[in-house]
């Protein structure tokens, strides 16, 4: 079996190759390089130029390796139509996702931002117990890492609704779908989670007109973005911000990356930033499963996480 394998430079190429290798010993794995041409049965990239799989028609599927396949969308016609683009289901990012959601949200929640404000001036106030009920959480997108994240936020008892594209049903959660579930989905939310995978249709969902949707309460709305940066049209974010529509925001990823140093985000103390950490691919985790993945396919058997092209996801 011959595997080809491209990661971009400062990936950490030796640790993958050398993790490949180890899961899977019989395999021919080599990194692509301009002007390889030389026949491979799987391609294994992360962001790989559009050379490396252009009339590649003779491999028999490409993993992505994450979650999020819009970067290698953008290759457009140079991906073969013919050959099966498959992302990671998981890769042991669903528990990180689902550990800073839960970070930023119980922040929020018990006001953790407002008593270091108050610790700045040395101001010792205790503010009134918040009230579950006024607290309701929004999650765009009920895929594998919006589920588990939904499913973290339930342990605490938050009124929790879901949105997708298409229906779904997840036990605690109210679901909505498609356009004419949206509006109705974002007026019942306080809380903003956007999980979406970045789509023609996703991009710039996070809008002035949806962020006024969400419900305020006492002090507003919050966001929390683990998505694309893609998906938060920054000025609209900005300006509800500094008009109290929205009381607090954590986000992780940014339409241009890293955030360049004179962006207004960083000038805000209600938005706080990370530097596209809040999942981590996990080599092991990753490997594993694509190891299992190309056995299930040697096999003939179908697999999980086949890329629709036509929805982007």
């Amino acid at each position: 079996m011959k595997l080809l394998f491209y990661v971009p430079p400062g990936s950490g190429l030796e640790s993958w190759m050398a993790d490949f290798s180890t899961a899977l010993p019989k395999a021919d794995i080599r990194f692509w390089q301009e002007g390889d041409n030389a026949p491979a049965d799987y391609a294994l990239v992360w962001r790989p130029p559009a050379a490396m799989l252009r009339g590649r028609s003779d491999l028999k599927a490409i993993f992505n390796l994450g979650a999020g396949v819009d970067a290698i969308l953008q290759l457009g016609d140079a991906i073969p139509a013919s050959v099966p683009l498959i992302r990671i289901d998981d890769g042991g990012m669903a528990i990180q996702m689902a550990e800073y959601v839960t970070h930023a949200v119980l922040g929020y929640f018990r006001r953790f931002d407002k008593y270091r404000e108050q610790a700045a001036r040395g101001e010792w106030k205790q503010l009134p117990a918040p009230d579950k009920r006024d607290f309701s959480i929004g999650i765009l997108g009920l895929g594998v890492l919006g589920s588990r994240i939904a499913e973290s936020l339930a342990h605490f008892g938050f009124p929790l609704n879901g949105w997708s594209r298409s229906p779904k049903d997840f036990p605690g959660v109210s679901c909505y779908a498609g356009d004419e579930g949206l509006d109705t989905f974002l007026r019942a939310s306080r809380v903003l989670v956007c999980i979406l995978p970045l789509t023609e249709s996703t991009r710039g969902i996070v809008n002035r007109q949806n962020l006024q949707k969400l419900q305020k309460g006492e002090d507003g709305a919050y966001l929390v973005n683990v998505a694309r940066g893609g998906h938060v049209v920054e000025g609209d974010l900005l300006a509800a911000v500094r008009e109290g529509q929205i009381a607090g925001a954590t986000l992780d990823v940014f339409e241009h990356e890293p955030l360049a140093p004179n962006h207004p985000f960083w000038q805000e103390p209600r938005i706080s930033i990370t530097p596209h950490v809040s999942a981590l691919s996990l080599h092991q985790d990753t490997i594993l499963q694509i190891r299992d993945k190309i056995h299930a396919l040697e096999q003939g058997d179908s697999v999980n996480g086949v890329v629709d092209r036509s929805k982007g996801y």
